[in-house]
């Protein structure tokens, strides 16, 4: 059974770890410091990086953490990170042996142009897993630095085909500023109304709103759900 962990950096970033309690995998290091002090802190021995994109507080700590002790380092073919080993593009395959663990690559454009998620699928009864960087956020997406709109809703309807149960590991805890857009989208959404309350919940006792699922998102994140009417014609009612 395996682990997955949102370690806190900076103000709002998660990296995400998955441990089998032997060994791990750190996705998103943005700085070092915390993914080294989780490491000894579980008695953990690091065996691969996994990158999503190539903004700095996404593959900042890499170079020190291979510093430390060289482990691959999976990263996307389309951008120009240096400390990448291993280039991927959509449809290939991540095989890791400790933790164990297989990877479906996927293009997911739009925040930059190479951005790339990772998909792992479920097996015996357990959950799949997407690790999808600044794509899709909890009840949000991310900011088009480099991408089209065109491209962002492409590959926000690839995530969303994703099964129901995947569970989601964003990258920012974006979480109760997105609430109050998606309100504003769906003002009479109720499962909205009710996660709102649960989320604030959840970050007054200072714990993560994630991982989310692809169901959840579905039900809840405006950017999912911009093909329906009562969303369209918010908005539109909104922007005149």
């Amino acid at each position: 059974t395996l682990e997955y962990v949102p370690v806190p950096a900076f103000t709002d970033n998660y990296i995400w770890l998955v441990s089998n309690g032997r060994d791990a995998v750190v996705v998103d290091p943005g700085e070092a410091a915390p993914v080294r002090a989780f490491l000894a802190q579980r008695r953990l021995r690091l065996s691969a990086i996994l990158l999503t994109h190539h903004h700095a507080d996404h593959v900042g700590g890499v170079a020190d953490l291979c510093g430390d002790a060289p482990v691959p380092v999976y990263g996307p073919a389309a951008e120009a990170i240096a400390e990448v080993t291993h280039p991927l593009s959509g449809g290939d395959r991540v095989r890791i042996e400790a933790p164990a663990m297989e990877l479906t690559v996927l293009d997911v454009p739009g925040h930059t142009r190479g951005h790339i998620a990772y998909f792992q699928a479920g097996r015996d009864g357990v959950a799949p897993h997407v690790f999808c960087g600044d794509t899709l956020f909890a009840c949000g997406c991310g900011r088009l630095f480099e991408g089209t709109p065109a491209q962002m809703l492409a590959s926000l309807d690839a995530l969303a085909a994703l099964p129901g149960e995947t569970q989601v590991h964003c990258a920012h805890e974006y979480t109760l500023s997105n609430i109050r857009f998606a309100l504003a989208c769906e003002p009479d959404n109720a499962e909205l109304r009710a996660w709102h309350e649960e989320a604030a919940a959840r970050r007054a006792r200072d714990e993560p709103t994630l991982p989310t699922t692809i169901a959840h998102e579905r039900a809840v994140n405006p950017f999912l759900r911009a093909q329906r009417e009562d969303v369209r014609a918010t908005l539109a009612e909104q922007l005149h």
